[in-house]
């Protein structure tokens, strides 16, 4: 047996229907909206909302140039080794060359026992007592009368035939060694330094000075 709702009755039925299904339509749609809203719809996006790279500025808010912005590095410790040894090397050279130098130049006082160091002694104390005369007029003269040789005796000219022989590195006789010697040096006639250094004085007397005499005196 069937049974027909009134007109009106059915008309607020499907109203109420039609009510429920456009809240659900609206719910649902908002929940759709929510979705979109929340998750992202594509990758340039999820970009747009990332945190922006912080770049270096300068005191006037304009950007730091590159160099500015650069860190620099410590040093290794075998960097900083080797700059020290390198620097210690160096300075030991230094002192190397240093010793070097002082050695080719003889102290006062410290002498070798060859013609040049009694020559360069011989000097000194001409220096000091004031006679003039140079390590080239002393050498010359030396070599000219003696070969360097500080015992050689002339036994042949006119000083030897009288008893008085011409003798050492500037051949020179008993007196004038006598009358020339310089106080400080040896009381020998033969004596290198003593020698040169009376021969030097009698010159400097006689001549002017050693350097000036060139041939025999």
């Amino acid at each position: 047996m069937s049974f027909t709702l009134p007109r009106a009755a059915r008309i607020a039925r499907i109203t109420r229907t039609h009510k429920v299904a456009l809240a659900v339509l609206a719910g649902a749609a908002a929940t759709t909206g929510l979705a979109a809203t929340a998750a992202p719809s594509s990758a340039p996006t999820t970009t747009a909302h990332a945190a922006a790279a912080v770049k270096p500025v300068n005191a006037d808010g304009m950007p730091a140039k590159a160099d500015s912005a650069k860190v620099e590095r410590p040093v290794s410790a075998s960097v900083a080794d080797r700059v020290k040894v390198t620097a210690v090397a160096k300075q030991g050279h230094t002192a190397e060359q240093a010793a070097s130098r002082s050695a080719d130049r003889p102290a006062s006082g410290s002498y070798s026992n060859n013609l040049d160091g009694w020559i360069r002694q011989s000097l000194d104390i001409m220096k000091s007592k004031g006679i003039p005369g140079s390590y080239e007029g002393l050498h010359r003269n030396i070599m000219r009368e003696s070969s360097g040789n500080p015992n050689s005796v002339n036994d042949w000219d006119v000083n030897a035939k009288a008893g008085i022989p011409s003798k050492g590195l500037l051949q020179v006789i008993q007196p004038t060694f006598d009358t020339y010697h310089v106080n400080g040096t040896a009381n020998n006639l033969t004596d290198p330094v003593a020698n040169i250094t009376a021969a030097a004085n009698y010159a400097a007397h006689r001549y002017g000075s050693i350097d000036n005499v060139n041939s025999a005196y």
